[in-house]
Order: structure tokens, then sequence, then C-alpha cells
């Protein structure tokens, strides 16, 4: 009670309301890989966390993606005099060419329903290392509010077997471990290998990666060819072409070195050796071919590994449904197929595995339905309590929630009129929860349970030793992997 020694009037506020608790946002995802740009504003930003907004702030600050594709394109003439007919080819180049996927991987995420997140570059364009990108995760463990973690680079680890695959799965099982340890954030990967034989894939997979913290990751499989074109620069492109009137060909590989396209091609025509070779090559070089050939590489599509995209579909899920919604049987943006068609047969293995338990989520595409995530297991697909995502992010999100929440009681009196004021603080919570969907039962009883209090979760020596426990306990949904209709004949009766 406060002390009054000067008469007068004096106005005492007494609070009646309860505490409250404010659910933690619940897709903030980080990702981690390399960059073009590693300093911002005179500040380095390697192996820091940044948050950003959208895709144009990450390339306000990280830049573009790596020039590390070499596009060739053929050019063919046909006819002769004023009929010449010329057309043009963009020659194949393996996927594979592409090491650096953060800058795609970004586009995919944001045009999946992705809002605000963490990037953490490991460095520069050069090798992928993967001393570089445990750095990154280092650093990502002193921030507090990314709730997912996504690394598109880990697939180009060098090497699919050996030392490559080692290192994959020491970061795999390092990723998990942060999880674990922090307890308020869930991983999301890709597998290593992709071989087209879902099998072969998910055995590797799952005989290369440690077992613990299983609960706390999921993996998706296999990867996608999407809508979205190679960012490349006039450097990166070089020209083969026939010489006029079929005589022959003649190799300008390189002519396009710092020059724009337009320059390039003119400079193709200076290399004729003929006067009138070069005019013909003037009257069908216009810029509507120039355009075509702009077209022509912009349709070439890249794969991509499915874990940005599957970011933002937890992301999009989240915001629309509830973090309790399993983020399956939605429909990818920005997606063409995915790269191995996976047929129900095939994603019995996947789904469940009774060795290892590793469970991976498939993404396959459906007539009339277009391609969608097809699996909602984390990889703890044996565990009754954690098998789906839904489940333990939902339980990730209250946990985080509720102890941010109770950060006031610490240090109050440790008595009955702290635990009523805590006790009713979670359950007013839990309340909303069921009330929105999340947690199962008819009633709030049935759906939830708050413990407290002295011989109910404390003994005396708890009391004494500054120790206030609370027993939470929360019925969540789950969702209804397997839809058995059962159909029998009815004998007629008349």
């Amino acid at each position: 009670m406060a002390t009054y020694n000067t008469p007068g009037v004096y106005i005492q506020e007494i609070p009646k309301l309860p505490a409250s608790v404010a659910q933690v946002a619940t897709a903030i995802p980080a990702f981690i890989g390399y960059t073009e740009n590693t300093s911002y504003n005179g500040n380095s930003i390697k192996w820091v966390p940044v948050r950003i907004q959208s895709f144009l702030e990450y390339e306000q600050i990280f830049g573009g993606p790596n020039s590390e594709v070499k596009i060739s394109v053929k050019i063919t003439e046909t006819g002769s005099g004023s009929n010449i007919v010329q057309k043009h080819e963009i020659l194949p180049f393996s996927p594979t060419a592409i090491k650096h996927f953060m800058y795609y991987a970004l586009q995919m995420y944001f045009a999946n329903g992705g809002g605000p997140c963490y990037i953490v570059s490991a460095g520069p364009y050069g090798t992928v290392n993967k001393g570089h990108l445990t750095s990154a995760l280092d650093a990502l463990e002193q921030e507090d509010e990314p709730t997912l973690i996504v690394c598109p680079d880990a697939i180009s680890i060098p090497s699919p077997t050996g030392a490559g695959l080692t290192n994959f799965s020491s970061l795999f099982d390092e990723t998990l471990m942060q999880c674990a340890k922090l307890q308020d954030r869930f991983a999301i990967f890709d597998t290593y290998t992709e071989s087209g034989d879902p099998l072969a894939d998910g055995t590797a997979f799952r005989n290369n990666t440690g077992s613990n913290n299983l609960k706390y990751g999921a993996v998706y499989y296999p990867r996608l060819l999407t809508s979205l074109s190679y960012v490349y620069k006039n450097t990166q492109v070089t020209f083969k072409h026939g010489k006029v009137d079929g005589g022959g060909t003649m190799d300008t590989t390189g002519i396009l070195d710092g020059k724009t396209l337009d320059q390039a091609l003119t400079a193709m025509v200076a290399t004729t050796t003929s006067a009138g070779d070069k005019a013909k090559y003037e009257a069908v070089l216009t810029e509507s071919f120039l355009s075509s050939i702009r077209d022509s590489i912009a349709q070439t599509q890249i794969i991509l590994s499915p874990s940005s995209a599957i970011a933002g579909v937890y992301a999009s899920v989240d915001a629309s449904r509830g973090v309790w919604k399993a983020p399956a049987n939605v429909s990818l943006v920005g997606v063409a197929e995915p790269t191995v068609k996976i047929t129900d047969q095939l994603q019995q293995t996947l789904n469940i595995d009774a060795t290892s338990g590793k469970s991976i989520n498939a993404i396959r595409t459906f007539t009339g339905k277009g391609v969608l995530v097809w699996g909602a297991r984390t990889l703890a697909g044996n565990d009754n309590e954690w098998r789906y995502v839904n489940v333990r992010r939902l339980f990730i999100t209250a946990e985080e929630s509720i102890k941010k929440a109770s950060a006031f009681v610490v240090f109050e009196p440790n008595d009955a009129n702290t635990w009523v004021r805590v006790k009713a603080m979670i359950e007013n919570y839990l309340t909303g929860l069921w009330r929105d969907g999340a947690l199962a039962g008819a009633t709030p009883q049935e759906a939830f349970f708050v413990n407290v209090g002295l011989g109910t979760t404390m003994t005396s020596d708890d009391i004494l030793n500054g120790k206030l426990n609370i027993e939470v306990g929360m019925a969540a949904v789950r969702p209804a992997e397997f839809i058995i209709l059962s159909f029998s004949h009815k004998l007629q009766t008349s």
C-alpha cells in the first residue's frame, strides 16, 4: 500500500483485466545462401541476418543472380539473295550449371504467398562451402523472430557422393539441432540427390542423414521445373552461325564479350568476308529478330529445389487458415511440373518408412488440379505425437507465445494470486485457439487443460527454490491424411 503524508486527493488505478497472450508470428523464414552483395550502406552483411519485406528489397540490398550460365545461340540461314530465311535456336545447357539459387528461390517464395523474411548471406558468389553455410546458420541463432529455416544452396555442396553428401548431412543435422535447442523454429529441407528414381533418392537421403531431432524438420521431393527465366548478362551469351547461302559454318564464339546483343550481331556482320554477305545480314538482322532471340532465352526455364516455394505455402496457409492447418493439398504457383513424376505406389515408400521413420513429402501433378503439395509429415513420420507438420508448428507457436507472455510473472510473489492470473491468461489464449479451430473437442475442457498450484504442479521445495511450474495440455487437430470410403451392397427389401 502506498503511504500518504500530505493531505489531499490521490488517484489509484486498480488493474482488473487479466493479462493476455499475444501470438507470435508463425511463418517468418530465414534463407541461408550466397548473394551478389555482402555489404550495404558501407556495412558488412555477410553472416548478418537482415529482415526484408519484398523481392524488390532483396534486390536493393543483396543484388542479383550469379552470372554462371553460358548461353549459346545458333543462327542459321537458308536460301540466297533476297530470299534468305534466318532461324535461331538456344542450344541446350545443363540445369546443373547453376550453383547459387538464393535469387531465384526468393522469387518462388514471394510468388507462393511469402511475406517478411530474413536473409543470411554466406558470402559472395563462388564455391559453395559447407563451412560458410554453417557460419550463417550460427549467426541466425542470435535472431529471435525467424520461425522457419531454408537453405536453397545446400544442394550445391560439391559432389553428390562422398564428402559432399557427408557435408550436406552435417549441415542438415546442425540445422535440426538449432531448432531443437531454441524450440522456436522449424526447418524445411530438400533431398540432396535426384537421380530420377524416387526410391533410390529416398534411400540415399535416409541412409546419409542423422536421426536426432527429426520432429523439427520436413523434407520435400522432387525438384521443380519453374516458370522463372534465367537472368543473364550479355557477356554470358555466345553465338554460332552458318554462313549465308549455306557455304559452310563460321564460329563466332566470344564475339559478344563486352557488347550488347545488338552490338554483337553488328560485329557478326562485320566478320563477313564479302560486301554482298554483309548487306544480306543487315537485311535480316532486324530488331524483331533480336527480340525473338531475347524471348527464346527468356523461355528457358529454371529447375529449383522445392523448399523455398514450400516456405511460401507455409506463410500463405498460416495467413489464410492458421498454423494448425496442414500445408498440403495446395497448388504451387510458378511451377510447370515436378521433374520426377510420382505415382501412388512410389509415394508409399516416400511417405512412410518403417525402418528410419523419415517421411519425405511428395509434390505431384494431378489432372485438372495442377501441381500440388501432397504430403504433410515431419521427418518423425512414425511418431504419433509429432508426425504432422501442422501439429509440431502449432505447439511451437503456442509454446513461444505463452513463454513470452509469461515474462511478467518473473519475480512476482509465488502465491495463489499469481497462479490464478497466469492460469486465466493461458486459458483465455487457448480458448481463442479452440474457437478458431486449432484444437479438437466439443468444449474447451475437452480441448485443453492448464494446471498450476501447490500440490498440483509444485511442491513446497519448488516454491522455496523459486520455481513456478505450469502444465499445459492441448488436443491439436490432425489432418485427415487417409480418406477411407466403405461401400457395400444393400439387399433389396421390397
